[in-house]
């Protein structure tokens, strides 16, 4: 790596385009609470970036958001104030160059240059010698040397070092741990901060995976309905996804949606729930399963703008279904009127770290804990919303088992009338689903989102 000092800049220089569209994403993300998918897809579009372009920014932002917390504890040793002192733009420039010198191929001379140019563009000229000595001192070193010299030793605390190797907030690798202890927590950090695949949903009975696949996608591995997109390829210029035939889904999400479908019961089966729906990547797969056996999906969601995005997914979803605004935990409809509900509840997102790289810095240990009684409220309506035969999928994209098992048998606890059904039966030729009779599947088995499922029938 060339520890070459920039020198003759031209003061006149303009940023690198695609550097500016970078540093604005990572701006709304971390400091106006923007989501990085979303703030990035309407920046690409916005700025026309395409091909290797928008693959450097893309890279460039979810890498910067990903390894936030390691990259701080280098920088911290290359500033002389506490990191919290600085101004929060100057340190996302910062942040954006470090990735750019230790995990991406980009000489470091250009990486130097670009970040200081784009300081004094954005920021202003005064900032960008200390950018200019800050990414120099970072340069000296690669990132496994930053390692060594920040983390300690995996002897001395093993998941402290992990946690900062592995970019991972410590009470998240500690959680991790007792869930899948020493054998695979590594296997499920490292799958955590790989750029995930697009997976592509091919509705029942309006797209194909086949026509998916000729449109450049590829099979998925489990889910009948599932193909993979690959790199850089964008869903949107796909016919069936842009007119609401198929979808972006993860593999795991279609497969707990399919679980509920499939699982037997008895009797009437036309009357399906979606009790927490937005954004309605669910919603619309169910209601495509729903209305092939002559029935119809009722969708509720609190938030009006969630709402708004469930009506889009179901669009193109031929049926009489409907999305209410409404609270889950108040139902303005009468007991047992549903066959088969789902509550995929709110939580804390763990499960879904590849796909959202800045969720792991905004999460804390209370966020789970108060999370918790909405997420039992929602379980328990839910019951109650199902008829007698009937059945419920309790649904969470984390792995935490204060948002999966604890919740589940809390609110059974409560209840004589429903019981836990063993759901492994309903994920055919998945393998590793756990010891039952609920499911977890993990981006680093399946190579899924951490996708939890407990079914729950109505006695």
């Amino acid at each position: 790596m060339s520890d070459r000092t920039p020198r003759n800049r031209d003061p006149q220089k303009k940023a690198d385009k695609v550097r500016q569209v970078a540093y604005k994403v990572v701006r709304q993300v971390t400091s106006e609470g923007g989501y990085a998918n979303l703030v990035l897809n309407k920046a690409l579009r916005d700025a026309r970036l395409a091909g290797r372009d928008a693959a450097f920014c893309t890279e460039l932002v979810h890498g910067t958001l990903r390894w936030q917390g390691t990259y701080d504890a280098f920088l911290a040793r290359c500033v002389d104030r506490p990191l919290n002192e600085l101004d929060p733009e100057l340190l996302d420039v910062l942040t954006l160059g470090t990735h750019q010198l230790l995990r991406m191929r980009v000489d470091s001379y250009a990486a130097v240059d670009e970040m200081v140019t784009l300081t004094r563009v954005m920021i202003g000229h005064k900032r960008s010698g200390l950018v200019n000595a800050v990414l120099r001192k970072i340069s000296q070193r690669t990132f496994d040397q930053w390692i060594d010299a920040v983390a300690p030793s995996i002897e001395e605390n093993r998941l402290l070092h992990l946690a900062v190797a592995k970019a991972h907030p410590t009470w998240e690798v500690e959680a991790f741990a007792r869930l899948l202890g020493d054998d695979e927590l590594e296997d499920l950090l490292d799958a955590d901060n790989e750029p995930p695949r697009v997976t592509l949903v091919a509705r029942p009975g309006l797209s194909t995976v086949d026509e998916l696949i000729e449109a450049g996608a590829s099979r998925a591995k489990w889910s009948p309905y599932a193909a993979v997109l690959q790199s850089g390829g964008d869903p949107g210029r796909i016919a069936a996804v842009a007119t609401g035939r198929a979808g972006v889904q993860d593999e795991g999400s279609q497969l707990v949606a399919l679980a509920l479908a499939n699982a037997p019961i008895e009797g009437s089966d036309t009357a399906w729930l979606d009790l927490c729906a937005g954004p309605g990547g669910k919603s619309a797969l169910l209601a495509a399963l729903v209305e092939k056996r002559d029935g119809a999906l009722t969708a509720v969601e609190p938030l009006e703008h969630r709402a708004e995005l469930v009506r889009a997914n179901l669009r193109a979803i031929p049926g009489d279904h409907q999305v209410l605004v409404g609270d889950g935990t108040k139902p303005t409809w009468a007991e047992g009127s549903f066959d088969r509900v789902l509550a995929d509840v709110p939580c804390s997102g763990l499960g879904a770290l590849r796909r959202r790289p800045e969720a792991r810095w905004r999460r804390t240990p209370e966020d789970v804990e108060e999370l918790r009684p909405l997420q039992e409220d929602l379980l328990d309506s839910a019951i109650t919303s199902v008829r007698s035969g009937g059945v419920v999928a309790y649904v969470t994209c984390s792995p935490h088992p204060d948002e999966t098992r604890a919740v589940v048998d809390a609110v059974l606890a409560k209840r004589d009338d429903a019981t836990l059904e063993d759901a492994r039966e309903l994920f055919p030729d998945v393998p590793e689903l756990g010891d039952g009779p609920d499911v977890q599947l993990w981006p680093h088995r399946q190579g899924t989102d951490a996708m939890y499922l407990a079914l729950i029938r109505r006695s």
